[in-house]
């Protein structure tokens, strides 16, 4: 497209139509920065020679830290946004990353928790993320805005989309 014909098609679009490339964007860089931390993630665990777990597995180690969740409780509290969680849970268990035990109550729940090993690797992904926080800050690559108003932008998304999947139905 020539350049005049782009000028035209801008001065042409109206709020709606620009606000809807900007949202498409946004969209795809959520997406993209997803993708992204987990290749920094799996970078890193190559580094230090960490194979046995990938970067999904790791995310969801640091995600639950010092708690004890169901495996339902996984995708409603955000620890985990992956489509196969018990592929996850019983790699992270078979290679000594989790604890799994039927819930007391309903037997039918199993319960996680991390073992020793499992802390270790949330550790490293917690000194990943401190190392991050400090070259971000550093290098003030968020310049003049604030990381707290990008996430109160995000949870409104948030908040947006869970209410557009509750009304569906």
């Amino acid at each position: 497209m020539s350049m005049h014909a782009e000028v035209a098609r801008v001065e042409d679009s109206s709020p709606s139509e620009d606000f809807l490339v900007a949202y498409l964007e946004t969209l795809s860089m959520v997406e993209r920065l997803h993708r992204l931390l987990l290749d920094v993630i799996k970078d890193e665990f190559e580094r230090l020679g960490i194979i046995d777990i990938n970067a999904v597995q790791a995310l969801l180690l640091f995600n639950i830290g010092d708690n004890e969740v169901t495996a339902g409780e996984l995708k409603t509290r955000g620890y985990y946004q992956g489509s196969n969680v018990s592929y996850n849970l019983k790699k992270l268990v078979d290679c000594g990353y989790m604890h799994h035990q039927k819930c007391a109550v309903d037997r039918r729940a199993v319960r996680v928790r991390l073992t020793d090993k499992g802390q270790h690797i949330r550790g490293i992904v917690a000194e990943l993320f401190q190392r991050h926080a400090e070259g971000i800050l550093s290098k003030d690559v968020t310049g003049n805005v604030q990381l707290a108003d990008i996430n109160a932008s995000l949870r409104r998304m948030e908040r947006y989309w869970t209410d557009q999947i509750r009304y569906i139905y």
